[in-house]
């Protein structure tokens, strides 16, 4: 797995390609699988998986903003987008996709929506970086990339008009 020692030079492409194949490998042989991508950077990442591993049809896309614990505190962000889940969650093996994973507290908040949508058999989290600075006792099955970054700075991926992903830092972030 990458670690790279300077954030600012990390290929969002070739960190797809890690993160494809270790996905590949730990889906290979699971019956009933899903791919749920949290909005936004999890869902472009969820949609090229599920595009790339044949799983279109059983693609779903999370937006977990009224699900978070600090909702009071952050409020909604503008580009808000209902969630879709149009497969049966019970029993099925799904793949949470995030883009990056940091305190913990989206990823929690995605396992709460999901299970109003059913009960799943086994929830497994792919994340392209996780940054570290856990809150919450979580931790992804599936990561292609270590990233320390000082706490006032975000790590954001893109995605270009062809459907390239980027990662840029953001340094002013709270």
């Amino acid at each position: 797995m990458p670690n790279p020692t300077d954030p600012s030079q990390l290929d969002a492409e070739a960190l797809y390609g890690v993160l494809l194949q270790q996905v590949r490998g730990g889906l290979a042989g699971v019956a009933n699988a899903a791919i749920v991508g949290i909005h936004s950077g999890g869902a472009w990442l969820a949609e090229r998986l599920a595009r790339d591993l044949g799983l279109e049809a059983r693609l779903g896309v999370l937006d977990v903003s009224f699900y978070r614990d600090d909702f009071a505190e952050k409020g909604l962000h503008a580009d808000i987008k209902p969630t879709q889940i149009n497969f049966d969650v019970n029993g099925a093996t799904i793949l949470l996709v995030d883009d990056v994973l940091y305190t913990g507290r989206t990823t929690r908040a995605a396992i709460n929506e999901l299970f109003d949508y059913g009960r799943p058999a086994r929830i497994m989290l792919a994340a392209l970086a996780d940054r570290g600075s856990r809150q919450l006792p979580v931790a992804a099955d599936f990561v292609a990339a270590k990233v320390e970054l000082d706490q006032s700075r975000a790590l954001v991926l893109g995605r270009n008009d062809d459907g390239q992903f980027t990662l840029t830092i953001d340094d002013h972030h709270a």
